[in-house]
This record gives C-alpha cells, sequence and structure tokens, in this order.
C-alpha cells in the first residue's frame, strides 16, 4: 500500500512527478495539486477580466459622445450590470484565490492545500457559473439589467436571464466558501514546525482574515438572491411593496454582504503589497503586529457600515450618524497600514523593478480612491453625489487601482517562481506606465462628472458632460490595449518560458520560504515538513 500512496518518494530522484500525476488533459481536469489549481483559478480569472473588459469599452464606447450610438438604453444597462458581475465574481476574487493556492503552502512550507480534491471542486463550479454569467446575453430579453447590486424591484421585472444570474451566483458562492475552508484549515493546521501565527507572512495573514469574511457573508448574499427568486416564481413578497414586502429590505441584506465584500476584494491585495514593498525596500516591514491588527480591525468594522450605501433611502438622522461615523472609524486602520507601508520605505535602499513600480503606484492611486470614500461617507455630501459618476469613479479607484494593480504587483513579483523565467523589466515598466496613465485619464474626470451631477447607468447624457466623457472614453480605451499587451507581450512569453532563467531567488531582498525552492517551482514542495530558523523566513533542514 505505501508503495502506491508514497509516490516512490525521492528514489526517483527528479523524475518522481513523471508517475504521480495525470498528463494531457487530465492533469488540469482532475487537478488536485495546489499549483496546477492556483494556475487555472489565474488563467480563469484572467479570461473573465477580458470578457469584462470587453463590456466596459461597450459602455465607454456608448458614452464616447452624447446621443444613442452603439447600444439601446436597455442594453447598455445589461453592460453595466453584467461588468461588475464578471470583474467582481469572476475576475478579482478567482484570482486573489488563485494566488492563495499556489502561494499559501509555499509560504507557510506545507506539502499542499488541506482538501485537495474540493479544491479541485471549488474550481470547476465557476466554469458553469461563467458560462451561465457570459451566456444570459443570448436570452430571450437579455441579461440581467438591474445594476450589480441586483436591486428590487427591478429583479422581479426581469426575463430568464435573472434566473440563470441567480443561479451563477449561488455556482460562486458555494466556490468561494469551499475554498475559504481549505485555506483556513491549510493555513491553520498545516504551518511547517517553528512558523507561529506572528512570524507567517503578511500575504497569509490578510487571506485568513478574509476567509473568515466570506464564509460569514457569502450565505446572506445567497439568502438575498433566494429570496428574489421566490418572489419571482413562488408568489412570496419579500420586496415586492404589493404584498407587504419592501425593497429597501434587499438593500439592507445585499450591502451587509457588499460592504464585508469590498474588503474581501482589498484585503488580499494589502498582503500582497506587505510583502512586495519590504523586498524592494530590503528591509523588514515596518509594523508587522500593527499590520495584523489593522487587517483584522478592517474586517470586524466592515459589518457595521453596510448603510452608507443607503443614505439616501429615507433613513433616521441616528441611522445617517451611526454609518457615517462607523465608516470613518474603518479608515484609521487603513491609514495605519499606508502609513506602515511609508515607513518602511523611508530611508530604504530603494530599487524600483515593475513589482516595485506596481506596488507603489498601488499605495499612491489606492489612497486617493480612500479619500474619496471618505468623502462620500458624509451624508450631507453622499446624498448630494449618490448614484453619480463620482462614486464610479471612487470604487474603481480602489478596484482597479486598488486590487488589479495589485494583482498584476504579485505576477511580476511571483511568476519567475511559477514560470522559471524572468519578465523582462522594461516590459513590465512599459506595462506599468501604460496602465497607470491611461486609468488615471479615464477615471479621475469621472469625479467632476459626479461633482457636477451626471448620474452613472444612464446611456445618454446632456452636452455639458460631453468633454469629460469623451476624454474618460479614450483613456478606456489606451488601458484595454495595455491589458492586451500584457496578454501578449508578457504573459504568453512567460508562460512559454522565454527569457532569462530565474534564480530560487531573483530579489535580493526577497524574503519567505517561497524563494527556498527552486525556480520554476517542482510539482511537489516541502513533502516533509521543512525544519525552519528562528524567523522562520529560511529552511535550515
Amino acid at each position: 500500500m505505501t508503495a502506491v500512496l508514497d509516490h516512490g518518494g525521492h528514489a526517483h530522484g527528479h523524475d518522481d512527478h513523471a508517475h504521480d500525476h495525470p498528463h494531457g488533459w487530465r492533469r488540469w481536469v482532475y487537478a488536485t495539486n495546489h499549483k496546477d489549481i492556483g494556475t487555472l483559478y489565474l488563467l480563469f480569472a484572467f479570461t473573465m477580466l477580458m470578457i469584462g473588459g470587453v463590456l466596459a469599452l461597450g459602455i465607454r464606447a456608448e458614452l464616447f459622445q452624447p446621443g444613442l450610438q452603439f447600444v439601446n438604453p436597455e442594453l447598455f444597462n445589461q453592460l453595466t450590470t453584467m461588468h461588475g458581475i464578471i470583474m467582481v465574481f469572476g475576475a478579482i476574487m478567482p484570482a486573489f484565490v488563485g494566488l492563495a493556492n499556489w502561494m499559501l503552502p509555499l509560504q507557510i512550507g506545507a506539502s499542499d492545500m488541506a482538501f485537495a480534491r474540493m479544491n479541485n471542486f471549488s474550481f470547476w463550479l465557476m466554469i458553469p457559473a461563467a458560462s451561465l454569467l457570459v451566456g444570459s446575453f443570448f436570452m430571450p430579453g437579455g441579461a440581467p439589467a438591474a445594476g450589480w447590486t441586483l436591486y428590487a424591484p427591478l429583479t422581479l421585472q426581469m426575463g430568464p436571464s435573472m434566473d440563470a444570474g441567480i443561479f451563477a451566483m449561488h455556482l460562486l458562492g458555494a466556490s468561494s466558501i469551499m475554498g475559504s475552508i481549505n485555506i483556513i484549515v491549510t493555513i491553520l493546521n498545516m504551518r511547517a514546525p517553528g512558523m507561529t501565527l506572528m512570524k507567517m507572512p503578511m500575504f497569509a495573514w490578510t487571506w485568513l482574515i478574509t476567509a473568515y469574511l466570506l464564509i460569514a457573508v457569502m450565505p446572506v448574499l445567497a439568502g438575498a438572491i433566494t429570496m428574489t427568486l421566490t418572489d419571482r416564481h413562488f408568489g412570496t413578497s419579500f420586496f415586492n411593496p404589493a404584498g407587504g414586502g419592501d425593497p429597501v429590505m434587499y438593500q439592507h441584506i445585499f450591502w451587509f454582504f457588499g460592504h464585508p465584500e469590498v474588503y474581501i476584494m482589498i484585503l488580499p491585495a494589502f498582503g500582497i503589497i506587505s510583502q512586495i514593498v519590504p523586498a524592494f525596500a530590503r528591509k523588514r516591514l515596518f509594523g508587522y503586529t500593527s499590520m495584523v491588527y489593522a487587517t483584522a480591525s478592517i474586517a470586524i468594522l466592515s459589518f457595521i457600515v453596510w448603510a452608507h450605501h443607503m443614505f439616501a433611502t429615507g433613513m433616521p438622522v441616528t441611522g445617517q450618524l451611526f454609518f457615517m461615523y462607523a465608516t470613518m472609524l474603518i479608515s484609521v486602520p487603513t491609514g495605519v497600514k499606508i502609513f506602515n507601508w511609508v515607513a518602511t520605505m523611508w530611508r530604504g535602499s530603494m530599487t524600483f523593478e515593475a513589482p516595485m513600480l506596481w506596488s507603489v503606484g498601488f499605495i499612491f492611486v489606492f489612497t486617493m480612491g480612500g479619500f474619496t470614500g471618505l468623502i462620500l461617507a458624509v451624508a450631507p455630501i453622499d446624498i448630494q453625489v449618490q448614484d453619480t459618476y463620482y462614486v464610479v469613479a471612487h470604487f474603481h479607484y480602489v478596484l482597479v487601482a486598488g486590487s488589479l494593480f495589485a494583482l498584476f504587483a504579485a505576477f511580476y513579483y511571483w511568476a519567475p517562481k511559477w514560470t522559471g523565467v524572468m519578465v523582462p523589466e522594461w516590459k513590465g515598466k512599459l506595462h506599468f506606465w501604460w496602465s497607470l496613465i491611461a486609468f488615471n485619464v479615464t477615471f479621475f474626470p469621472m469625479h467632476f462628472l459626479g461633482l457636477a451631477g451626471m448620474p452613472r447607468r444612464y446611456a445618454d447624457y446632456p452636452m455639458q458632460f460631453a468633454d469629460f466623457n469623451a476624454i474618460a472614453s479614450v483613456g478606456s480605451f489606451a488601458f484595454g490595449f495595455a491589458q492586451v499587451y500584457f496578454i501578449f507581450g508578457v504573459l504568453i512569453p512567460a508562460m512559454r518560458g522565454k527569457g532569462t532563467p530565474a534564480p530560487a531567488k531573483p530579489w535580493d531582498g526577497a524574503e519567505g520560504l517561497e524563494w527556498e525552492i527552486p525556480s520554476p517551482a517542482p510539482f511537489h514542495t516541502f513533502e516533509t515538513p521543512p525544519k525552519l530558523d528562528p524567523s522562520a523566513t529560511r529552511v535550515v533542514g
């Protein structure tokens, strides 16, 4: 029996991976190895990013000038809705889960994720879900067009695609919960001896906390969309005032999920930045303990701020004050993080390779997005700019310049470990500057459009907004083309192994167990738990 289970140990030397896993398509379909599943997640997320990006360019092409150009208002609303849902649930979240799958076992010295088959299942659930979302455009009546928030009463009036959307969200939620359980058990039970919780890399900490958030809020979303489903088909009136229901109740339930969700999308990004900045400042992360506590504080506070999305729904002033102050309070631990990153860079021996550029870009632009969030937290201001392009500018500054930039930083940082080749520096830098400039040209003008009163999710607008919309649309296409460059100029060559071979530790200031194994990472790593030095960053035996 041992001969079957043991895969031949190290007797086969370098060739031992030839016997222990299927090859060809079976390797991917039946994947139980964390690296393969991580790769699948990352490729899936990037595919969805491209699909979501095409929808965004459809939106921006329509808004290039006033009047109706390319799409009718109904299709426009389908584009805005599906762009949001696909980007959040199909691109950003799976990308972070892919990174967790790839990197967490390497960072904590584990042989694999705790539940290998569940890991495979949680990935493959995403494929039918994504197919339902993308396929909904081809259903009678077109895709859901109720906004990514899926607000009643619109959702009660939509065609069959709404049901497909609800089913897809259920699948994605189940996938997230399984992935989270896997991450929690892996981190809590499979760390190498000597790696205490307070010696873990920040990326592992942020993902541990994120996984708890996911398990807490995904069922809430499932509840909200199931109530929508029963209202649509089974005669209930949760959100239908005619039967004694209340559409505002939907908003409360949705945002009780929705606000922690935005932190689910940013906390792993904070973890990535906390790994990269010390590596290129060549210093230990400033205030590690405070980073851990700040992450936990953000996660706890995220549950008491949900109604700041609802200042304009007739909330009593006491409610407005509570949610306003609670939202402002959450900026304190976020500020602690930004201070710690800046303090890590302070007087460090900094070099600006591609991962560091993306990280510094992240800190700068994410902080801007944070400040516009604080402005929106002030109820009297929010009532003026609610549902305008100011809000669109705010959340794209934290989700694109936040989550997406951090994901690109992670790619440039860890790609040598994944592919075994170095990405040429000039390519990473070109991609960064092109993306950063195009991003700001797209979204900065939206602050002014919002302050001037341009409402979001409209296919047409008055003449006074024409100039800034034209600028934003040009910027959006430039940003889109930057990501096309990334596919063909960076990603595919790296995946094909084109470039100079990467050493085990390509970044001289990097610390952590992932740099103790060769590049590219072998199929199996840490099959016997490694013995670590006192800092838990190096293998000693």
